[in-house]
C-alpha cells in the first residue's frame, strides 16, 4: 500500500511536460509559405482526433508571434481556451494590445520554461509555429512531439521546426491510424545537449 507521505512527494515532483501538438502535412509542413492552413479543412471523425481530451489535460498555451498573428486573421477573438487556461505570447516586435487572455513573454526561454514547470498545474501546449517551436526545442525545453500527419502534400510551405542542423534522438510511444486517414505519431523527446538560439521575433 502506498503512503500518503509517498502520494504528497509523487504529486509535489509531477514534471508537467511541454507538449507540441500539432498536424503536419505528409511532407512535414505547418502551413503554405503564406502561412495559409486551409489544407487542413476536412471533415474529421468522432472525437475530434482526441482534442478534447488533450485540451483536458493542459492549463497553459504557448505562442509564436505568427501563429498569435495568424490566429487573429483567422477570427480568435480572445485566449479563452477553457477554464483556467493561460496563454503566453513570445515576441521581441512591440505589441499593440494584447487580446484578452494573453500575456507577454520577454525573458528567456529557459528560465521562464522552468519557472513554469515549477508552478503546480496541468501539461502545456506548445501551439506553435516552428520558430518557437525550434527555440524550446534547442534549449532542452520539449517534452513530446504529438504529430498528426495529414494525408496531402503541400510542396513546399513552413516546416515543423525551423531548419538549423540538429540531431535531437526521439523514442516512439504510440500510433494510431484514422479512418480518414490520419495518422497520429506520439514521441518523447530523449535527452541532448542542447544550444540555446534567439527567442523569434
Amino acid at each position: 500500500m502506498i503512503s500518503q507521505r509517498s502520494k504528497r512527494k509523487r504529486n509535489a515532483q509531477r514534471h508537467r511536460k511541454i507538449i507540441v501538438h500539432i498536424a503536419v502535412s505528409a511532407d512535414g509542413y505547418i502551413a503554405r509559405p503564406d502561412g495559409d492552413v486551409s489544407w487542413l479543412d476536412r471533415p474529421q471523425p468522432k472525437g475530434h482526433y482526441g482534442m478534447g481530451a488533450f485540451m483536458n489535460s493542459i492549463d497553459t498555451i504557448l505562442w509564436g508571434r505568427k501563429t498569435y498573428t495568424k490566429g487573429i486573421e483567422m477570427g480568435m477573438k480572445s485566449g479563452d481556451f477553457g477554464p483556467k487556461v493561460r496563454n503566453y505570447l513570445f515576441s521581441r516586435r512591440p505589441q499593440g494590445p494584447l487580446l484578452k487572455g494573453f500575456e507577454l513573454v520577454r525573458e528567456p526561454i529557459k528560465p521562464f520554461a522552468q519557472r513554469l514547470r515549477a508552478q503546480p498545474g496541468k501539461d502545456i501546449w506548445m501551439m506553435g509555429g516552428g520558430e518557437i517551436i525550434a527555440s524550446f526545442l534547442d534549449e532542452g525545453e520539449i517534452d513530446e512531439f504529438r504529430i498528426h500527419v495529414i494525408p496531402v502534400l503541400i510542396g513546399e510551405g513552413i516546416p515543423l521546426i525551423q531548419p538549423r542542423h540538429r540531431s535531437i534522438p526521439l523514442k516512439l510511444l504510440s500510433t494510431k491510424a484514422f479512418p480518414d486517414g490520419v495518422v497520429h505519431l506520439k514521441y518523447r523527446v530523449l535527452k541532448h545537449a542542447g544550444s540555446p538560439i534567439p527567442t523569434p521575433v
